[in-house]
Parts: C-alpha cells; structure tokens; sequence
C-alpha cells in the first residue's frame, strides 16, 4: 500500500506528443483525493478521440461502448511499410504474495513517455482473470496515478475476451465426451450415416470432413464411394478415455473442480471418467490468442491442437473432431486487441491474459505488432511479462519472441524494498494482513542480503543478451538510504541504470527519470539470443531453464513425465519450445525458498503438449493449474451501489 492522498498530476495531464495529438486534451486539476477515488478522478477521452489522435482510421476501430473498441487487424497491412518502434519489457524480481506494481510501472512509463517526453508510446497489458480479480489479487488495473480507466471495465468482463475463450474450449471438451459416447454405442454404419447424412436426397462432406479424408490418405469426395473400411477410418477416432489430455475451463478460483467425474447421469450410459478444470487463463486457447499473428494463423493452431490420442496411441487433433471453424467462429473478435487509456489519456492495448506461472504469461503478439506500427521508429511500445523475470520474462523470449520475431531493446525489471526485505529473511506477508514492522522500518541488511533475488534477476535478463534498467517501485515507508542502496547494488551487477519510481502518487511525471533511462538503453547496442536450441531434446530444454535460470542442480522426471517426453518426441514434438509451469513466489519450486536457492533438485510432475499454442508444457512439483479461494477473498469489499451503479471494492 503506498500513499493514502494523491498528488497533483500536473500540466501535462491527459497530454499526448504533438505528433498524435489531433485535437486538444483537456487539462483536469483533479485535487487530493483518496486512493478509491483515483480512477474516477478523469473522466476518460472518446475511444474515437484518442483512436484518432493516435492515428487509426474509423474504419479501423469497433466501439464497445464510449471508452473502449476493438482495433482491426486490417490496420497492419496499412502500416506494413512503416518502420517498428523500440520495444520494451517490463518483467520482476520474484514477488511477495502482493505484487510488486509491474504493471502501474508500465503505465507510468508509457505516461512519461508520451505526456512528458513527447513521444510515440503505447503500453500493451494483459487482461485480468476473474479468478485473481475476485480472489486473492483484486484489480489489475495498476494504481494510484498510474491506471487504466475506466478501471472497472478493465478489470471485469472488458470486451468479452476471456467468456470467448471459455465457450471454445468447453466446446472442445464437449465434443470429445460427446464423440466417446457415440463411437461406443454405435455401429460404423451408423456412425457414418450420421456424421455424413442425407440432406434432401444428397450427402456430402463438409470441408472439415474432406480434410480429415485427406490427413488420412483417403483421396475420395463422393460419400457414397467409401469402402467399409475406409468409412470406419473415417468414422472412428477411437479416443481412449485415459488419454484425453483436454480439460474444461472456468474464470473462477475453484479449488473443488481440481478433479471431477464426469458422465455420471443414467443418460450417458456408465461412460464416466475423471478429469477436472483448470482456470480459464491457463486454456490453450488463450495461448493461441497470444501467440497468433492473424486470423488464418489462429484457425490453423486451433485446428492443430491435441485433445488426446486414441487407443493405437495416435494424437487426436480438434480437426479430427471437426470443430475447428466453430472455434474460429467463437474467436474471431477476440483476436482484436483492445483499446483503452491511461489516467493521462495515453494510449493502452489490453489483450491476452494473465499467470505467467501457469501459462507463458504475457499480452498477444498482435497487440504489440499493432502497437508498434502505430509509434513509429522514433516511438516506444511497453509490454509487461507476468511475475519474476525467470517465469514471465524467460517465457517471453523463448516463447513468445519465436512466435512474433521481434527483438526487445530493453528489459525494465521491476523491484521493490518491501519484496527485498522478504527475500533477506523478512517475515511472511500476505494479502489483508497488517506489514510486519521489518516491512514499514529501515532495515538495511535485510534490504541487503534481498538484493541476491535482484541480481540473480539481472542476471538472467544478461543470459538473453538484453541491457536492464531496473525501476525501483517507491512505497511511502521507504527511506533515501534504502532506496540508494538498491540502485547501487543494481548498477554494481550491471544494470544499466536504477531508478527510483514514483508514478504511484505523481503519475507520469513520477517516472520521467525512469522513461530517460529507458530511452538511453534502447539506444545500446542488443545482442539478443535465445536460451536453447529448438533441436536440443526435450528433457535438455526443460535442464537448461532449470540450471541457468532457476539455479537448479539438476531435474527429477517423474515416470510418467519421462513416458510423456518419449511419446512427444516419438511424434515429432520434440522441437518445440518449453513453457514451464512453476510457483511464482521463489526461483526454485518452493514457494517458502525465498532470494536465490541453491542445492535443489527441479522436480518434474508430468509434461503436456500444447500443440496449437506451440510449445511443450512441464508441470513443476505440486504446481495446480486451479487456483484456490483463500478464506477471505477479495470479494468480501466488492460491491454495486444499485443507485449510482458505482463499483466499490475492485482496488
């Protein structure tokens, strides 16, 4: 918790950089006010106002509302020629329970940066899940004068993204249990009567249909030409039960459905079968939705991911079931970023989502591509990377920059005293409990002994060949001789400059030291590089992240982790990336370990393949992909006024 009264703005409020600004921007003295009344404070510019100033066409923009649109892709084909701004990430050291403001730091620097610097930038955040929002985290929207608005809109249902998301993948998972069903109480005929029927005396396959035809080497287009055999083929795609790898998905932290049994109604004929839900967030399909460079690119994904594999030990793909367009249909305006602003009227793209521990954690390639065209050479773009540089920001660069090609110039890692003090050996903190004194006092040596996370975080950015600035996140407890101690431990490991934040209480203005840094570390010469080569296998890959990384000695594959890499590699999966699936709150797989671990082994739980999103997906030690409710969660403080319909308790 920072400052409990706001400072001033200032005249550069609202501001955008001459070269943007269409029309002007009203300046608002928006007084002291208490931190829940922040958000409200600015009324936010006409989504058609900011889309213009910042150079999209109306043709290009599809309103939700007044304060936030849809952006087209069409705008990349129109920008094609233009040269790419320089592209910034925001990643952590490991948190406490609390966060540690990566976000608010990227919405001060893009405000300093376009408000106060007069240049081109754009800041590209991930959408909140429901799951932290009325969970453990509440709102994801940033804080103090460093907020997307309308904040409420940011952190609840937006433009749908995530209910999209939901629907396909629950498709899926119908789909799959619908067609076990079938095929087990079916004859082929049968089946094939159905899946292929007359339609006014004519049969024919659908497009799907003819592709699964041709996958399966049969060059045929007349229904009526299939040999018994060839119709069973086609028919049959003989999911085993115990080999489904899909699981349903739900936006709420809910513990219970971490195992169900499903088919238990005397309808589905004793077809039961265990399996469970992960958060919404973790669905494959937001992966795709992140990694995807087009529409096309999407469906081809979607049509490529692996639900299971069948009794001969053949992956099933959602092409196989036939539900391919019907995803695409369910996604297709997802796939637009959308556009919001800052409390400084600033531009903001919100795509993707969230947990970086659980999935790779990071906003969509489209938003940032589209981001930066639109800044031009001379412009910024700033995205942010979930949780500590070694989950968020490894993901980021192994995952997501294969994916788009894009190269980032600068790496901004985000730290703060409270979370380095926890780090040095401070007490535990969590969410609605009061700060240990340690947190709210000076205490130098904890502060000290901390910065072993923050240069093991350095460090790991160096690994990539990528210059760091470290951004101090400034809380009100701490004093000038905490702060200057961190900077200069952060300089003495070779960040290239530390700076103190204060965008939480000033808005852009606070970070204007931080956005000159940055703007002089673009300027550096990058010798960017990946971690590991796509061709080392499987098991080395997922080594390589745990020693260099995580500092592991070494790694424990579970029996069935092993039997799941044999299966992969045997069906060509074995080139692909590694999304690690670990605890957020240590560098190792104990989330009590805090500062940099030594000496552990890495266990491996169980690997899975995300085929469409394109990357293989080890589960670490007892890592859940469903979060739980604590025992009081945030929705206890969340209400309506039936009256006004104001929105309290999202903070």
């Amino acid at each position: 918790m920072q400052a409990d009264v706001a400072v001033l703005v200032g005249d550069a409020h609202r501001g955008l950089p001459p070269m943007w600004l269409k029309s002007g921007a009203t300046v608002i003295n928006c007084g002291p006010v208490l931190k829940p009344e922040i958000s409200r404070s600015q009324t936010p510019k006409a989504i058609d106002q900011l889309a213009q100033e910042i150079g999209l066409l109306p043709e290009e923009l599809e309103a939700y509302g007044r304060t936030k649109a849809k952006v087209r892709l069409s705008l990349l084909d129109r920008l094609k020629e233009q040269p790419d701004g320089k592209y910034v990430l925001v990643a952590g050291i490991t948190p406490t329970p609390l966060g540690e403001g990566k976000s608010t730091v990227t919405i001060g620097l893009v405000q300093a940066l376009s408000a106060h610097l007069k240049l081109n930038s754009v800041a590209c955040l991930r959408q909140p899940s429901q799951g932290p929002t009325f969970g453990v985290k509440g709102g994801a929207a940033g804080g103090g004068y460093a907020q997307v608005i309308p904040m409420e809109e940011f952190n609840l249902h937006l433009t749908g993204d995530i209910h999209a998301i939901t629907a396909a993948n629950n498709l899926v998972a119908a789909a799959i249990d619908a067609r076990i069903l079938h095929e087990s109480t079916q004859s082929d005929k049968a089946l094939y009567n159905r899946l292929v029927p007359s339609v006014n005396g004519m049969r024919r396959f659908s497009p799907i249909q003819l592709a699964r035809l041709h996958r399966l080497g049969i060059s045929k287009s007349d229904p009526g030409a299939l040999t018994p055999e060839e119709a069973k083929t086609f028919v049959r795609l003989d999911l085993d039960p115990e080999k489904v790898t899909w699981q349903r998905v739900i936006d709420t932290n809910d513990r219970f459905l971490r195992k169900i049994t499903v088919g238990q109604a005397n309808t589905e004929k004793g077809h039961s079968r265990q399996t469970q839900f992960d958060i919404a967030v973790a669905s494959e399909i937001m992966a795709i939705l992140a990694l995807s460079d087009g529409l096309a690119d999407m469906k081809q994904r979607l049509g490529r991911m692996v639900v299971g594999s069948s009794r001969s030990g053949q992956p099933v793909t959602a092409d196989d079931l036939g539900v391919t367009g019907a995803l695409a249909v369910l996604m297709k305006d997802a796939i637009k970023p959308t556009l919001m602003q800052t409390l400084e009227g600033t531009p903001v793209f919100v795509h993707a989502g969230p947990f970086a521990n659980i999935a790779h954690g990071n906003s969509s390639v489209l938003a940032d591509k589209l981001a930066l065209k639109l800044v031009g050479e001379d412009g910024y773009v700033v995205t942010e990377a979930g949780f500590g540089a070694d989950i968020g920001m490894e993901k980021f660069f192994n995952i997501k920059c294969r994916a788009s090609g894009l190269k980032p110039n600068v790496v901004v890692l985000v730290a703060t005293v409270r979370a380095l003090k926890m780090h040095g050996g401070g007490p535990n903190v969590s969410a609605g409990a009061p700060l240990p004194k340690e947190y709210i006092m000076e205490n130098l040596k904890l502060v000290a002994d901390g910065c072993s996370n923050l240069k093991k975080q350095i460090q790991i950015a160096h690994l990539f060949g990528v210059p760091v600035v470290v951004a101090l996140n400034v809380f009100q407890t701490d004093t000038q001789a905490e702060i200057d101690l961190v900077c200069r431990i952060a300089e003495k490991t070779g960040a290239t400059a530390a700076v103190p934040c204060h965008h939480w209480s000033r808005g852009g203005r606070g970070s204007v030291d931080l956005a000159h840094a940055v703007k002089e570390a673009a300027r550096q010469k990058n010798n960017f590089q990946f971690l590991y080569d796509l061709q080392m296998p499987i098991h080395e890959k997922i080594r390589t992240i745990a020693q260099k990384v995580y500092g592991a000695e070494d790694i424990d594959l579970s029996p069935e982790a092993q039997a799941k890499i044999e299966y992969y590699t045997q069906q060509g999966y074995n080139t692909l990336p590694i999304c690690m699936a670990k605890t957020h709150l240590s560098l190792s797989h104990m989330p009590e370990k805090k500062g940099v671990p030594t000496g552990f082994v890495l266990p491996i739980r169980d690997v899975r393949a995300s085929i469409g999103a394109g990357f293989i997906y080890p589960l670490v030690g007892s890592m859940s992909t469903m979060p739980g409710l604590p025992t009081r969660p945030c929705f206890y403080d969340i209400d309506l006024d039936p009256v006004t319909e104001e929105i309290t308790g999202l903070f």
